[in-house]
């Protein structure tokens, strides 16, 4: 039996996503968005090729993380200037971006390569139930099944 390897012309049609983030753990919800982004979840899965489909992301805002997390959370950073070294805190970077938080986790659960950065390019996160992606009639995925 031979192990089948698709090419770049059999990416085929790209489904799009509806995933509620309210009341998910942040961790838990970004391998599951990594693993539908990377296509993981099709039985045509290959890793040299960008198989994933669209992900859009509601209510940033009310993701859940565990333990005292919320208040202890840091993202570092550096500015590039000597003595550039900067943190920005989880209950800020809530307050002024939640999508950002998303996308954050879910990226660093990606290939750092060229096709890890055109994955995350697939994954879209709002703060509140609004998003402007209704013409592309997004189906509600079921986390549980992934």
């Amino acid at each position: 039996m031979k192990t089948y390897m698709a090419k770049a012309a059999d990416q085929g049609q790209r489904e799009w996503y509806l995933v509620d983030a309210s009341g998910q753990t942040l961790g838990r919800l970004a391998a599951k968005l990594a693993k539908v982004l990377q296509g993981k979840h099709k039985p045509t899965y290959t890793p040299h090729i960008d198989m994933g489909d669209f992900v859009v992301v509601i209510n940033a805002d009310k993701v859940h993380l565990s333990g005292n997390k919320r208040q202890t959370k840091t993202y570092p950073y550096y500015t590039g200037w000597r003595g550039g070294y900067k943190e920005r805190t989880f209950e800020g970077m809530l307050e002024k971006d939640p999508g950002w938080i998303i996308k954050t986790a879910v990226r660093r659960m990606l290939p750092k390569t060229t096709l890890g950065r055109a994955m995350l390019r697939k994954l879209k996160a709002y703060g509140g139930s609004e998003h402007p992606h209704g013409a592309q009639n997004p189906k509600p995925l079921d986390l549980e099944k992934i």
